[in-house]
């Protein structure tokens, strides 16, 4: 089985990526919603320990601990430290039952990969990325966000120039929706056509 990660900075089209192997019937997994469910679940023990005040209703309150995390920085790593060995375990989890299932590809988001520096043992990144002014206007688009917060986003990430230097293979999510969609298609007839994987 082929198994590819794919990443990319905030704002670059990464969950449309996604969706899109996902709709062309490949298995999928998104380490974001993984941490949104650890977030209401098995996480929330650990990590309201490590951040007394961030749980609401029994599950993290993403807005409080991000204001905990703007306060104090170097929360950012306590927090990798609990969270990432979770999510971890559940991308191999769901690549072997993947296998297990006969799949002849199955396509992990993670958007840290680069960062993280963890090897997840894929066989090719694909690397999302859109022109900056393009990729400020979405991120800003979003619900709670400022200049402020996207900047401290942005500082934490590898700059997209050095991601795509490292892809395997690159999605331009500056064009038109249905083009990706395409492109996403074209790379899965690729891959199965020179199975087995390499």
């Amino acid at each position: 089985m082929w198994r590819i990660g794919v990443t990319g900075s905030i704002a670059t089209g990464k969950s449309t990526v996604l969706k899109a192997f996902s709709d062309l019937g490949v298995p999928v997994f998104s380490a974001d919603r993984a941490v949104a469910q650890l977030y209401e679940g098995e996480a929330v023990a650990p990590v309201e320990g490590e951040f007394p005040g961030v749980t609401r209703d029994g599950r993290i309150d993403r807005a409080l601990l991000s204001q905990k995390l703007a306060d104090n920085p170097e929360g950012f790593q306590r927090l990798e430290a609990l969270v990432h060995p979770l999510v971890r375990a559940k991308i191999a989890h769901f690549m072997d039952q993947a296998e297990a299932e006969g799949a002849a590809l199955a396509v992990v988001e993670v958007p840290l990969l680069f960062e993280s520096g963890y090897d997840y043992g894929f066989d090719a990144v694909a690397v999302t990325w859109v022109d900056p002014a393009t990729q400020r206007e979405r991120a800003l688009a979003r619900p709670g966000m400022s200049g402020e917060k996207l900047d401290t986003i942005l500082a934490r990430q590898m700059p997209q120039d050095e991601k795509k230097a490292r892809a395997t293979y690159l999605f331009d999510t500056g064009m038109p929706v249905d083009r990706t969609v395409e492109m996403v298609a074209a790379l899965i007839d690729a891959i199965l056509a020179r199975e087995p994987r390499p």
